[in-house]
């Protein structure tokens, strides 16, 4: 279970998060999931082809069926606004891709899922998460839910966009 993304993606990824820090900051990731066996498995790996960085339209209505206390902003919560999600998984399909995961930054925190994050996560997904901290990326960790809907770290794999090197993230 690795996600595999080239140098350019993963700029593009941190590039978009630095931009509106301090506020979280997220985006969808479309590719390909490469099957390991003869169906789908969640263990199976993924192939990123594009990134999509999107507005976090986070607002305080979103979390009041989650029972989670304290005051939140944009600056420790996202929320990728459904129309925006099925326009993109519509174009993504008449490419013969689709949303295998989605990405954003926890400001000035570790690169760690919060109970949020856990709780809106959906186990299809890998959900790759950045620090931010003071404007600068400094962590970049990927995580998918297992069957009993808690998450695991997913090894990151970014390809050398002009060589065949390549850095493993865990």
């Amino acid at each position: 279970m690795v996600i595999h993304l080239s140098q350019t993606q993963y700029n593009r990824i941190t590039q978009a998060l630095v931009s509106v820090y301090p506020q979280e900051g997220c985006g969808l990731i479309l590719g390909q999931r490469v099957f390991l066996g003869a169906a789908p498995r969640a263990d199976d790996d993924r192939r990123v082809e594009a990134v999509i960085p999107v507005e976090n339209s986070w607002n305080p209505a979103v979390l009041e069926d989650l029972d989670l206390e304290g005051a939140h902003s944009l600056r420790d919560r996202y929320w990728i606004d459904p129309v925006t999600m099925l326009k993109v998984q519509r174009s993504a399909r008449s490419q013969g891709l689709e949303i295998i995961g989605i990405y954003h930054s926890h400001p000035d925190h570790p690169a760690v899922p919060s109970e949020c994050d856990r709780r809106l996560a959906w186990p299809v997904y890998s959900y790759l998460i950045a620090s931010v901290t003071q404007g600068q990326i400094t962590d970049l960790q990927s995580w998918r839910l297992n069957e009993a809907e808690q998450f695991q770290p997913e090894p990151v794999k970014i390809l050398g966009s002009s060589t065949n090197n390549s850095q493993l993230l865990s």
